[in-house]
């Protein structure tokens, strides 16, 4: 990101096809991010396929610039630079509708954002079933996805015998870490090999709860009813033992709804004490994506000084659980604080159908299959249809293996299996773009917030960026559009 001084004059380099949405980006976006800009247009028509030393030879920098911003897209070291100019040269977004957040201009609402109250335990089911070394990696990764504490689930019947070793090993590889038991020896060993938290306490093990030591979570005996809760919390706060609520979350058809306003009326009854929430009650037990589940739970414990949320990642559709609660602690928080809302804040929580897909149009693809001279295919996903764009080439179709039918039909014999392979590949990133109304752009991964991976760049598409060394004046500007910059 960078943050633009008023004196500030930034050059900006890009491809024919983007310079008409970057000029208009850009008329907004300098007076308000406080600069002057100026655009060099390249001869080459997709700006990503430039790489930075064909730039470099290239490139002029009008007098007075303070900064260079080449295309996010374009592969290459910026060394090349330092040899023509003696201004930074910077990689901008690999989007234009990115330009706003690249030069620090995020909305308001967003000052200060990441923030959180919320704690995350994450439980590590059927722990005495696993060695210590599972347990150990299970809960390094629980923690580097956002869990502050490791929760031990045990299994009901005989006392876990290893507890107290598997509390010690994590304690001194600095975890917090909790108990998740009703059995007074299992509990008793793993508080005193340093296990700070007990999940959970009602009628059967209130009386010693005194000689732990340590916070405990409170449950009702029959969570419908909340019977006994109110006798434990008394007992507890007469032996001066450090407590969180939980009137227990239950699923969808069991009482969901009811067990939400057992919540409402905890906090009414005890205005100050903290509380926790499972929300695996739910994640786990609903067949939905969890990211949303979460983000509701969340928000909803944020709005009702829920402090702490217990949560597991063992059903495969919830498997992210703790990464979401993570993200959607921050949002919930930052909505609440801001009274704001949660939107166009949190990206990586939308992880189906991401952002608005940009939209070229007919008469700009034809633009470019007009001015393209190189021998590559350029891949756009809009309108309902694939469209392969190639040198005076534009087809299109929903269907893949037509699509590739119409390029034989045309005449183009020259893609080879390696190449085939990859229009394949692209064509399939294209229909999953399509199906879920995602943004399609070519040698670029899908956007599925945080569980994005990068791609990783094959085929003969990267001999565009060869191509671009030949590049021929442009023949005519084509219309405007809004690709990546």
């Amino acid at each position: 990101m960078i943050s633009p001084q008023s004196s500030d004059r930034i050059h900006f380099v890009t491809g024919r096809l983007a310079e008409h949405s970057l000029r208009r980006a850009l008329d907004r976006l300098a007076p308000q991010a406080g600069f002057t800009a100026t655009v060099q247009v390249m001869p080459i028509t997709v700006a990503a396929l430039m790489p930075t030393d064909w730039i470099a030879r290239r490139l002029t920098v009008p007098e007075g610039t303070t900064r260079v911003v080449i295309p996010g897209g374009c592969r290459g070291p910026l060394d090349p630079f330092a040899a023509v100019t003696a201004v930074p040269v910077d990689r901008g977004p690999e989007d234009l509708r990115r330009l706003d957040e690249f030069f620090g201009q995020r909305s308001r609402d967003l000052a200060g954002y990441g923030g959180y109250d919320i704690e995350i335990l994450a439980e590590i089911n059927h722990a005495p079933r696993l060695t210590q070394a599972a347990i150990l990696d299970e809960a390094r990764r629980l923690r580097e996805a956002g869990a502050d504490r490791i929760d031990l689930g045990c299994d009901p019947g005989d006392p876990w015998s290893g507890v107290g070793d598997a509390v010690r090993m994590l304690v001194a590889e600095g975890f917090a870490v909790s108990i998740d038991s009703f059995a007074v020896p299992e509990i008793a060993a793993a508080v005193r090999a340093g296990a700070s938290l007990v999940l959970s306490v009602n009628s059967t093990n209130v009386a010693a709860a005194a000689d732990w030591g340590c916070e405990v979570v409170v449950v009702p005996d029959v969570p419908a009813t909340l019977e006994g809760f109110e006798a434990t919390v008394e007992r507890l706060a007469r032996d001066g033992v450090r407590m969180r609520l939980d009137p227990v979350l239950e699923p969808v058809g069991f009482g969901f709804a009811a067990s939400l306003g057992r919540y409402l009326d905890v906090r009414h009854r005890h205005p100050d004490a903290e509380m926790m929430m499972g929300v695996g009650n739910l994640s786990e037990l609903t067949d939905v994506d969890s990211s949303g589940i979460n983000v509701l739970l969340l928000g909803f414990c944020q709005e009702v000084g829920i402090r702490s949320v217990l949560t597991t990642q063992v059903i495969h559709w919830a498997r992210d659980s703790v990464r979401e609660c993570d993200l959607a602690r921050r949002l919930v928080h930052h909505a609440v604080t801001q009274r704001t809302l949660p939107k166009h804040v949190e990206p990586r929580l939308v992880t189906l159908r991401s952002g608005r897909p940009q939209v070229h149009g007919q008469e700009v693809l034809d633009g470019l299959a007009e001015a393209i001279r190189d021998p590559n295919f350029r891949i756009f996903a809009e309108r309902g249809e694939i469209h392969l764009v190639g040198a005076g080439l534009h087809l299109a179709s929903r269907d893949p293996f037509a699509l590739f039918k119409q390029l034989g039909a045309a005449g183009r014999t020259d893609v080879d299996p390696g190449h085939a392979f990859y229009l394949g590949y692209e064509m399939a990133k294209a229909v999953t773009a399509l199906t879920l109304g995602k943004d399609y752009r070519q040698d670029q991964a899908l956007d599925w917030g945080h569980l994005t991976q990068p791609e990783i760049g094959h085929g003969p598409s990267r001999a565009a960026a060869e191509a671009a060394r030949h590049a021929v004046p442009e023949p005519r500007q084509p219309p405007d559009a809004s690709p990546a910059a």
